[in-house]
């Protein structure tokens, strides 16, 4: 499960990456966590555009009291599930989630760290991700889980999916088979960076909303 990632690129400098003309529509921190705005790019009329969106879907469980607060569903675990299915068929509400590293906790409880990953040679990569617009938050996403590689095992059983350059119009644009598969592949072990901090894992005031939930 990813709870936790980072973009230390400006806005213009992920339009670029991503080839968007205009990056107006993008303001999201440096750190993204569950329930809070971050920049993911989604096609519009064909092109590329930039928006910030919050990271999860709203979800009101029924043991939860009316006036309680949804709960952000920020990881996606199949594609093929009835809250994800819908979605995944229509490429419209497909996107990609610029990233330039995501973190794992890692360690004893009450003493977990932060273990950070990124792709090799990639200063920006992307994560697959789908969206909607809600009717309590407005446009959120969500990042599409796999069963991780043997570079994350030592660390967690899953991992985000991420995708080559050479695969972002394929996740975009491709048939539902064609981005199920992405979640059937395995990422090459050779193009993960891992690195241990002695960073604690929780830094800020839990949200409401916490902690971020996994379908």
């Amino acid at each position: 499960m990813c709870n936790l990632y980072t973009v230390r690129k400006s806005a213009a400098e992920v339009a670029a990456y991503f080839g968007v003309a205009n990056p107006i529509r993008s303001n999201a921190p440096e750190e993204v966590y569950p329930g809070t705005p971050g920049m993911v790019v989604r096609q519009e009329d064909g092109a590329p555009v930039m928006q910030s969106m919050t990271w999860g879907f709203p979800l009101r469980l029924k043991t939860m009291s009316p006036t309680a607060k949804p709960k952000p569903v920020n990881n996606i675990a199949d594609l093929r599930k009835g809250m994800w299915i819908g979605l995944a068929r229509k490429p419209q509400w497909r996107c990609l989630i610029p990233l330039t590293g995501f973190a794992e906790a890692e360690g004893p409880k009450g003493g977990k760290t932060r273990t950070w990953f990124n792709v090799k040679d990639q200063p920006i990569f992307a994560w697959a991700g789908l969206w909607r617009v809600s009717d309590e938050w407005g446009p959120v996403y969500s990042g599409v889980m796999t069963d991780c590689n043997e570079a994350i095992r030592p660390v967690h059983d899953r991992m985000p999916v991420l995708l080559q350059p050479e695969e972002y119009g394929l996740w975009l644009n491709g048939d539902f088979d064609e981005i199920v598969g992405f979640q059937e592949r395995c990422f090459p072990d050779e193009l993960i960076e891992m690195t241990r901090t002695n960073e604690p894992w929780v830094k800020r005031a839990p949200r409401a909303g916490d902690p971020a939930i996994l379908l």
